[in-house]
């Protein structure tokens, strides 16, 4: 776009929509893109289906924050037949004043919104709006047009007075733009890997004489802008660390479903000391009971390798899982000695001994270098 601005003087920049993307847990990703697209200076913005994946109000809310200018000439309310957002806009851009609207496919899905949106016949809303746009003064009018290939240049075959399209939805790549009787169709692919320059050469009224298209490939040889990069890679490391956390959440998730399908698992301190009342007083004073608060204390508690030996059941059915989400299970409890408490039956049925071996899972090594068995178990024993 710089380059363009200093070898051109009057440059509209557009995009034709559908730049959400298809991934749920991408939100971030969406207003990412359209704030990039203010940054950039984006004159006009129109409409895909996919940008609506994530519903009405998330798209109309960062449009807001961004004030990004969405135009959409045939997305209506169902029941009030009312525009969605602005039908078309006038853009001066030096001496010329340039009209620009949208146009959505009626063959589309609207996603979250489908109960309450509608598309309105894109030939009659394109008619409708080449002659308002006329109106208001504009001698050079632009479609964004999500209708497709076929659709855009069949448009362009029966609505007079456009003067360039920008064909997008499902479009191949094509270097070089069309003619469409007197109009100029840009085909730009699909992932943004391309920016499609349409040149139009007017006359004294400022109105269209000729046009030409060509699409470049955005390759390495483009340079890139050093504060832009920056502000990309801060967010896709800021992406990537969110993509983790919600992988290791997802993760977490499907060991609570696990948990829910074993009939053996943990059942905490709390459940044991319903009949060990006595046993229960005495665990309190031990420093078993307070193993977690020794983590926290020197800011160890998201370590896993430390977490295993100072919780109940750490990553087991029915065990802890984090400090939040399952508190009852901190610390050194019964069940780290005499088993998942659904095995209690089982376990009380014959005589039983907690034996060293027990101890040494966790106390062993740099862990704990004095061990002693002997002396160590009166302070635990009940």
């Amino acid at each position: 776009m710089d380059s363009l601005k200093l070898q051109y003087g009057q440059v509209l920049l557009v995009d034709n929509g559908g730049f959400f993307p298809e991934e749920d847990n991408s939100q971030s990703k969406a207003w990412f893109l359209m704030d990039a697209m203010r940054l950039l200076g984006t004159d006009a913005v129109a409409l895909g289906d996919r940008d609506l994946r994530f519903g009405l109000s998330f798209l109309r809310d960062q449009a807001k924050r961004d004030q990004l200018p969405i135009v959409c000439a045939n997305l209506v309310y169902k029941t009030s037949k009312r525009p969605v957002f602005a039908t078309d806009l006038v853009k001066k851009v030096g001496t010329v004043k340039v009209g620009i609207f949208g146009l959505i496919s009626d063959k589309v899905d609207l996603g979250p919104a489908r109960d309450t949106l509608g598309v309105r016949d894109p030939t009659q809303a394109a008619q409708q709006a080449v002659a308002s746009l006329k109106k208001k003064g504009a001698t050079v009018i632009v479609l964004l047009s999500q209708l497709g290939k076929v659709e855009s240049e069949d448009l362009a075959t029966a609505v007079d007075g456009i003067d360039a399209v920008i064909a997008g939805r499902n479009v191949p790549m094509l270097q070089k733009g069309r003619l469409i009787k007197k109009t100029v169709v840009c085909y730009g692919g699909e992932q943004g890997q391309y920016a499609g320059r349409t040149i139009l050469t007017l006359d004294a009224n400022r109105t269209v004489s000729t046009g030409d298209n060509e699409v470049f490939i955005l390759g390495p040889e483009v340079g890139e802008k050093p504060e832009i990069a920056q502000t990309v890679k801060a967010f896709e490391d800021a992406f990537n660390e969110q993509q983790r956390k919600y992988e290791q959440e997802k993760a977490k998730q499907n060991a609570v479903k696990e948990v829910e399908k074993n009939p053996d698992k943990f059942v905490g301190a709390e459940v044991c000391m319903r009949c060990h009342t006595e046993q229960g007083e005495q665990w309190k004073a031990t420093k078993h009971a307070q193993a977690w608060k020794t983590l926290t204390d020197v800011h160890k508690d998201t370590a896993s390798e430390c977490i295993t030996c100072h919780v109940a059941g750490f990553n087991q059915p029915g065990g802890f899982l984090s400090g939040t989400d399952t508190p009852a299970m901190a610390n050194v409890q019964c069940e780290n000695c005499h088993g998942m408490g659904t095995q209690h039956e089982a376990f009380s049925a014959t005589p039983h001994q907690v034996t060293e071996k027990v101890c040494t899972q966790c106390h062993k090594g740099d862990n704990d270098p004095s061990w002693n068995f002997a002396q160590k178990l009166p302070k635990v024993i009940h």
